[in-house]
């Protein structure tokens, strides 16, 4: 009897089988599904074995990489921080960059511009670079945006410094004071570090934020069409401003075109613009627009105010020069009131009150507020809409 032919051994059935079946799934995908040879080829699969037992079959597929999609870039006001600081004042610039950094930059990191009339020292760029992830720029006021200019009668306001001292005015002798604010009141939005922004919330040393903001003011200013906000208001003291209402009028006078339609003048005046009731927001805090400073309108005005001296022979603030502007040349609902936003400058605060309280989960007392203390003109503000 002849031998029988041999059997292919099991192993070696089931190996060609499956590679069968796998050769036939490609054939058929490839046909069927376009782009399916981009994806596996059969350079692909490949049968690994030296022995072809099917322990030894690996499938290799091209692998797929998975990219976790980017966050969106959060939307941003073109804005940044002032702060006006000399080095001496280094602890509470601290205090406050600290302070508005736990409140609101932490989340936002807008940029900050810090100026002086003078170079900072080393330590106070260290200390201060410190104390935020956002980008801070140093910079140096020019001498003809701070310094007392040539023309100024110099007896004349000297009188007028000795005159205050003896009524006992704050800053009342001060030629530094007197420099701030009308370098406040005409320069600072002309500064070079600040060319490149629009927006801009004003800080100073020693203030305190009692409140965490859950949104971006800045782009509330923008979408919402405002140009000046602030937190508190309040009189001036008259002999500080004896000739600037008169020196308003007759730019007003003069320069008709440049009041905006639906304006603030009651805030100001009560008796419809013959005299003013020294009602002022209290400029430092403010957030506003800088374009709205850069205005033909506002530097007319200050030209006009800066050729009358009385930032030197008087001791006119930048907080009702500010606001006399934001109130003649801007619409009254373009000027905001942040309520939300507690803030205190001593002597004074804002303190929120209401679900704004509890939201902000601010720090301060919510009865303890200047609102609708004696002094304040907050009331007035509000009536303009009532």
């Amino acid at each position: 009897m002849g031998k029988m032919p041999m059997s292919i051994a099991p192993s070696r059935r089931y190996v060609f089988l499956a590679l069968a079946i796998v050769v036939g799934l490609h054939f058929i995908l490839s046909i069927t599904h376009d782009g399916y040879g981009q994806m596996a080829s059969l350079d692909s699969l490949t049968l690994n074995s030296s022995n072809h037992s099917a322990d030894s079959m690996t499938l290799h597929v091209a692998p797929h990489v998975y990219e976790k999609p980017k966050p969106a870039e959060p939307r941003r006001a073109n804005a940044t921080f002032v702060l006006l600081a000399r080095n001496s004042d280094l602890e509470g610039v601290i205090d406050s960059v600290r302070s508005m950094e736990d409140r609101f930059n932490r989340k936002y990191k807008y940029p900050w511009v810090i100026l002086n009339e003078e170079p900072f020292t080393a330590e106070f760029i260290q200390r201060i670079t410190t104390l935020t992830d956002a980008p801070i720029e140093f910079g140096l006021i020019p001498s003809e945006h701070w310094y007392q200019p040539d023309w100024i009668d110099e007896d004349l306001a000297t009188q007028g410094r000795r005159k205050m001292e003896w009524n006992n005015i704050i800053y009342g002798g001060s030629v530094s004071y007197r420099n701030m604010c009308r370098f406040n009141s005409g320069f600072f939005f002309r500064h070079e570090l600040l060319q490149k922004y629009k927006f801009y919330w004003r800080v100073e040393p020693d203030v305190k934020f009692f409140c965490d903001l859950e949104y971006d003011p800045f782009l509330f200013m923008q979408d919402n069409d405002k140009v000046y906000s602030w937190t508190i208001s309040l009189y001036e003291w008259e002999p500080t401003i004896p000739t600037l209402w008169t020196t308003v009028k007759e730019f007003i006078s003069a320069n008709p075109q440049y009041l905006a339609p639906n304006n603030s003048m009651n805030f100001l005046s009560d008796d419809g613009s013959q005299n003013y009731n020294l009602c002022h927001y209290w400029s430092n805090f403010e957030i506003a627009d800088m374009d709205f400073w850069r205005s033909e309108a506002y530097m007319k005005f200050f030209e006009y105010l800066e050729a009358k001296g009385g930032f030197y022979y008087e001791r006119w603030g930048d907080a009702p020069v500010h606001s006399i502007a934001a109130s003649l040349f801007a619409r009254a609902d373009q000027v905001h009131f942040f309520n939300d936003i507690g803030y205190r400058h001593p002597p004074f605060q804002h303190c929120p009150s209401g679900s704004s309280w509890a939201t902000g989960k601010c720090s301060c007392a919510p009865d303890d507020s200047f609102d609708y203390q004696e002094n304040s003109c907050l009331p007035r503000f509000e009536a303009l809409f009532k």
